[in-house]
C-alpha cells in the first residue's frame, strides 16, 4: 500500500449537496477497491490561476489515501469520465510527506512556522 494525495477541482456550479456527494463518490471508489481514506479536506470555492472551460473559480477538494499502485489508473478513468471534474492531480507521498501531513493535522510543529512568520511579518 502506497500513500497518495488527490486534489480535485470540481465545477463551481455544484450545490453544497452535490459537492459533498462528489467527494463521497470518489472516497467510496478508493475504499471499494481496497484502499483506505486517511484524510479529507474540502477547501471550497477558490479562484483559478487561469480559466478552465470558461470558468474562473472551482471547488477544491484534497484527500489523502492509501492504495495499491495499480488502483490509480482506475481512479484516473473515473475522474476523467466525471463531467463535474475540471482538473485532478494524484501525487505519491514519500514517508516525509506522510509524516509532515500527520504532524500538521495533529497540530504539532512542522518546522515551517518560522518561515511562515517571516513571510507574514
Amino acid at each position: 500500500m502506497n500513500n497518495y494525495e488527490l486534489m480535485v477541482i470540481f465545477t463551481p456550479v455544484l450545490s453544497d449537496e452535490e459537492f459533498k456527494n462528489a467527494q463521497r463518490k470518489f472516497a467510496t471508489i478508493v475504499t471499494d477497491n481496497g484502499g483506505q481514506m486517511v484524510a479529507e479536506n474540502a477547501w471550497g470555492l477558490k479562484s483559478l490561476a487561469y480559466p478552465i472551460q470558461k470558468k474562473t473559480t472551482g471547488l477544491y477538494w484534497v484527500s489523502e489515501y492509501q492504495a495499491s499502485s495499480d488502483f490509480n489508473e482506475k481512479l484516473k478513468i473515473q475522474l476523467l469520465r466525471d463531467e463535474t471534474v475540471l482538473r485532478h492531480m494524484v501525487t505519491k507521498l514519500d514517508k516525509y510527506a506522510v509524516e509532515y501531513n500527520n504532524r500538521k493535522r495533529s497540530g504539532q510543529p512542522t518546522g515551517n512556522e518560522k518561515l511562515e512568520e517571516v513571510n507574514n511579518g
